[in-house]
């Protein structure tokens, strides 16, 4: 008769040890569906902004430059002035500062422009110079195959024909005006009653105090980066009139007023500032030289607010990126235009704020190097 052997409850024996290597991390398909659909849903949100440009600019623009204004709102009313009432002074004030600055840049526009042709001749004379340049390279072009003649005679200013398309291009029609200012109005009045509905829109204690700092941040450094910014900037244009005025530029006072107000556009408005300067320069001066010395003071003098009065102000209290502001500067301005351009570095203030209250504190960080 067989033995039955009976099976242990458990078993025995001694477990695995645990491997200590790191298994690379996996990509769940929820993880791809989730970053498809908010691709797809930036992709949608671009191009509703870009086809409805007539309505999204003149309301985002007057939502950026309303939480700008709204400290000045505050102070008013704080000095007994009721708020709409103060809403509409402050509009005043900033559409005729604006009317004044326009009025300073359109004058000298429209006397070149119909001083054209003489100023076309005078042009083509002072580039006399490069003929003998434009000869030699011709020549060395003809060792390698037949090439058209080049030369400075060829040389025409254009007609006055580019100057309504680029006044249409820059202007905006007059019912983006009448949206824009309504809604300036409308917002800076209300402003208030808009944070507080914003932040009682939360039942939690804690995202109404999340929502209460976020709302403060943003228009704390916005209103600190409008009036940082337009000091600076008018500070630059009092330089560029007083350059233009020692060197014996035409119209120093309207060429100082360009400058400010194209370098509320980062990167991009010096640049257009500097060639300006140098066509101007080469057609008003006597000699090639000295056309080109109100130009080469203005690059030393942007150098200087780019390089170290601009960042030690607004670098360290706002900390942009440069190559967020270049990259941001572009895509709005293809998406919006001139404007895009000039409400890039607020939007992306707005990016940041809400990056620094909505990630999480606890992060994973990058180890050290």
């Amino acid at each position: 008769m067989s033995k039955v052997r009976a099976l242990p409850d458990k078993h025995t024996g001694t477990p695995a040890p645990e491997s200590n290597i790191e298994q690379p991390p996996v990509i769940r398909r929820a993880e791809v569906v989730a970053f498809a659909l908010v691709s797809l849903l930036v992709i949608t949100v671009m191009t509703v902004l870009y086809f409805a440009k007539a309505f999204f600019l003149p309301v985002v623009t007057a939502f950026i430059v309303g939480t700008m204004l709204s400290p000045a709102a505050s102070f008013l009313e704080k000095r007994r002035i009721p708020r709409a009432v103060s809403s509409v002074l402050i509009v005043l004030a900033v559409g005729a500062a604006a009317v004044f600055i326009v009025g300073l840049i359109s004058a000298p526009l429209i006397e070149w422009t119909n001083r054209m042709p003489e100023l076309g001749a005078r042009l083509k004379d002072k580039l006399q110079i490069f003929e003998r340049p434009l000869a030699l390279w011709h020549q060395f072009q003809g060792l390698f195959g037949d090439t058209e003649p080049l030369s400075t005679a060829q040389f025409k200013l254009p007609k006055i024909d580019w100057v309504q398309p680029t006044v249409e291009f820059l202007t905006p029609t007059f019912t983006e005006f009448l949206l824009f200012f309504a809604t300036l109005v409308l917002f800076i009045a209300s402003w208030k009653d808009l944070r507080r509905a914003m932040i009682m829109n939360f039942s939690d204690h804690e995202w109404r105090l999340r929502t209460l700092r976020i709302l403060n941040a943003i228009e704390t450094r916005l209103g600190d980066y409008l009036l940082m910014v337009t000091m600076i900037n008018f500070g630059v244009g009092i330089g560029t009139g007083i350059i233009c005025a020692v060197t014996s530029m035409p119209n120093p006072a309207g060429l100082g007023a360009l400058a400010a107000t194209l370098n509320f556009f980062p990167i991009i408005g010096p640049v257009v500032m500097f060639v300006i300067l140098v066509v101007v320069g080469i057609i008003s001066a006597s000699t090639l030289g000295a056309g080109l010395i109100a130009a080469a003071l203005f690059v030393g003098l942007t150098f200087m607010e780019g390089h170290f009065i601009t960042p030690t102000i607004i670098g360290r209290r706002l900390q942009l990126n440069a190559l967020a502001v270049f990259i941001g500067l572009a895509f709005w301005t293809w998406l919006w235009g001139p404007m895009g351009g000039f409400l890039a570095a607020p939007i992306l203030i707005v990016a940041l704020i809400l990056k620094e209250h909505l990630m999480p504190l606890n992060s994973p960080q990058l180890p050290q190097e």
